[in-house]
């Protein structure tokens, strides 16, 4: 009966892990969002809030099956908005 509710706290840790990468991940996307925008306008960005979150996603990533995200670069914003042009 143990390993039953061994298994089950294993399988909700797993799934608040998840949920918290989920959500990290869709803050990550909304922050690209912004400084591609003002990139496109040709305003300043910055890049600190996306790659504050990033650490945070690699941080989790660290302990289990979560994929790590890469730091973005003004340039790497900057590069992405001259492709779509």
């Amino acid at each position: 009966m143990s390993v039953h509710k061994d298994l089950e706290l294993h399988a909700q840790k797993q799934n608040q892990l998840y949920k918290k990468f989920v959500s990290l991940d869709q803050q990550r996307e909304k922050y690209i969002e912004e400084a591609v925008a003002l990139c496109k306008e040709g305003k300043e960005f910055t890049t600190e809030q996306i790659n504050e979150v990033t650490e945070q996603i690699n941080l989790l990533a660290n302990q289990r099956l979560i994929p790590t995200r890469k730091l973005v670069t003004p340039e790497m914003v900057r590069e992405y908005v001259e492709s779509l042009k």
